[in-house]
């Protein structure tokens, strides 16, 4: 990583070798180790923004002009950032940031480069409708490739076969999804001193204090009624031009930069000692806590679910987990449930249509997709909607009136639709979790592919979660009737006993 160095300093990037170096480490790839004990609040390295690469540094948006780049639609979504780094790279030692853009990936373990084979290790997994690669292909081919053709002064017709391919398309895109930091643009003013003028250091870092996500928040998913939920829009693609118009507080693409030096840190749950700052005119990574010499500096990718950590990065997170779940696993899993498993269920029970509710559902709440984490409790939105599923026709008239969701409480028919819900999401995998667990059993002995035993990994978090919740509900359910047995038994007893005592009286 010497090169990188090097380039870096060149460009009045400020790093400090004595304390920090980027190295090979087993089971992690390329990631930054201290070299020396260091201090929390200690400035290992400095990056000028302009030397961070977005749309907003880099010169071929200018060189396409306005017009051009938002007729082709690179304005939206990631293409255009894409198509810059593309452009970046082709042209060599040219380009301002060549030293950097030669230190990235040039290969990813991430699902968008599996096999079919591989892919069919995900099945029910949050991963694989996620993953987006024909929308980025159509992005390819409907985006970056006309402008690409249309302007032969810069992107000459014999480098496009080696620079704008779709594989590299691709490999680019993985590039931004890993390894991007969301960076806005500098708001600092009159608010961000104090009375006398100056900045503490507390004001300053709250100032500075960078979103934790290296990479744009996921665009949302738009649900239908008893139908199996689908992302609209692939996270590489963005907001679409119609969602962009009606949400002013959109992510902005021009916000999204890759950051040399500050994407060499590794991340791993819970473990961050640095963070990002930034100030008016650089970026700074500062560490967070003591670090000792020959320890990781890690980073944060904002403790993300196994599933986005495999999608994003190629890799999984194990570390011990809390009661009620056990062993090792990613305390942040999840499982994603959609609202239709929910519709199915209430069917079997409920002879009134229901999709007078589901339709005032999805307006009110905006929600299709429930979310359970390793705690295995239900969410209280799909409680609240298994109940709406089940009012009556008179309660469920004052709910629409007042426009309030019912309460998130748990009853019988909850417990119900939550016991058929959690098992045809169960159903929805390939493999049980015994099938699972016999496999990692065996890892040890019988290695797997290093996708397939990320897929494993993933599922298998995944099933424990759910298994977990089931559980919890037919324990709620046997307690259900065990208090209502208790009910009628205290009620029998209380009988008898009046009639003994009758009894005897009549007797004396």
């Amino acid at each position: 990583m010497s090169d990188l160095f090097q380039w870096f300093q060149s460009q009045n990037g400020d790093v400090d070798i004595t304390s920090l170096t980027i190295a090979d480490i087993p089971g992690h790839g390329r990631g930054a180790l201290a070299l020396k004990d260091l201090p929390e609040g200690f400035t290992l390295f400095t990056i000028p923004r302009e030397l961070t690469l977005s749309t907003r540094t880099s010169s071929l948006p200018g060189r396409i002009g306005k017009p051009a780049w938002k007729h082709f639609g690179l304005d939206k979504g990631w293409v255009g950032l894409i198509l810059c780094i593309m452009w970046e790279e082709a042209q060599g030692s040219s380009s301002k940031w060549s030293g950097y853009l030669s230190s990235l990936p040039s290969s990813f373990d991430t699902p968008m480069f599996w096999n079919s084979a591989d892919l069919q290790e995900l099945q029910g997994t949050a991963v694989v409708d996620k993953i987006g690669k024909e929308q980025a292909e159509r992005d390819y081919n409907g985006k970056l490739l006309p402008v690409v053709q249309s302007r032969v002064d810069l992107f000459p017709p014999e480098s496009l076969s080696e620079h704008y391919t779709l594989h590299r398309y691709h490999l680019t895109g993985s590039r931004i999804l890993s390894r991007s930091f969301h960076v806005e643009p500098w708001m600092g003013g009159d608010d961000d001193v104090s009375d006398d003028g100056s900045q503490g250091p507390d004001e300053a870092v709250a100032k500075m204090d960078v979103d934790a996500e290296r990479s744009v928040v996921e665009t949302g998913t738009i649900p239908g009624s008893s139908e199996t939920t689908k992302e609209l829009n692939d996270e590489l693609e963005g907001p679409t031009d119609d969602e962009d118009d009606e949400d002013e507080d959109a992510d902005d693409p021009a916000d999204v930069a890759m950051v040399p030096m500050a994407d060499m840190l590794n991340a791993r749950f819970g473990s961050e000692n640095a963070k990002l700052f930034y100030e008016e005119h650089h970026l700074k990574m500062v560490t967070t806590k003591p670090i000792k010499a020959g320890e990781q500096i890690w980073n944060t990718y904002g403790d993300p679910p196994n599933s986005d950590l495999l999608r994003r990065y190629g890799h999984v997170d194990l570390v011990p987990l809390e009661p009620p779940l056990a062993g090792l696993g990613n305390p942040a899993d999840i499982v994603e449930i959609g609202a239709d498993l929910a519709v199915f269920a209430a069917k079997k029970d409920s002879p009134e249509k229901l999709q007078d509710k589901i339709d005032w559902w999805l307006e009110v709440a905006n929600d299709d997709t429930f979310v359970i984490g390793t705690d295995c409790q239900l969410p209280e939105e799909l409680v609240s909607f298994a109940r709406l599923l089940f009012l009556p026709r008179d309660e469920w008239e004052k709910v629409r009136q007042k426009s309030k969701l019912p309460k998130p409480k748990i009853d019988a028919q909850v417990l119900s639709v939550a016991e058929d819900v959690l098992s045809r999401r169960i159903n929805e995998y390939s493999t049980t979790i015994e099938d699972d667990e016999a496999l990692l059993a065996l890892e040890n002995a019988q290695p797997l592919s290093l996708n397939k035993k990320h897929a494993l990994i993933v599922r298998h978090g995944e099933k424990r979660i759910l298994h977990g919740t089931l559980q919890h509900v037919n324990q709620l359910q046997a307690q259900a009737q065990s208090s209502i047995g208790g009910n009628n038994k205290r009620k029998n007893r209380d009988g008898a006993e009046v009639s003994g005592t009758k009894g005897k009286k009549a007797r004396s």
